[in-house]
């Protein structure tokens, strides 16, 4: 039984949908899985400068201060290069500074991942 032109062409969009959503799939397991684990030593201190800087404004249990909360779900929904580039580069016009002189770009996105999964310092 041969299919109309309408339902041969809707399930080729079905089709396209579908290998579009398997390969964004793919591409932001793969995009989580590139972060990489600081050294130890360099892990210990980026948890010391959590705990000790970014604890001053945003809470030693990071629950809140002068910066709003830092906890997994204050932070759940939130993109997490967004997340990236404010810690990088601060917030012009408010208390939040650059971090950038003091870590690379994938050191940040690592301390990220660790506080979107609620690991804490």
């Amino acid at each position: 039984m041969k299919l109309p032109a309408c339902c041969r062409t809707l399930s080729a969009k079905c089709l396209l949908l579908a290998c579009c959503a398997a390969l964004f799939i793919t591409e932001a397991v793969h995009a989580d899985s590139a972060i990489v684990s600081p050294a130890p030593q360099r892990v210990a201190e980026l948890r010391h400068l959590l705990r000790e800087d970014c604890g001053a404004c945003h809470g030693l249990t990071l629950n809140g201060g002068l910066g709003s909360p830092l906890t997994a779900a204050a932070l759940a929904g939130k993109p997490g290069d967004s997340l990236v580039a404010t810690l990088l580069d601060g917030r012009p016009g408010s208390a939040m500074p650059p971090w950038r002189p003091f870590m690379s770009e994938a050191e940040a996105q690592w301390l990220i991942r660790q506080l979107q999964q609620g690991v804490t310092p």
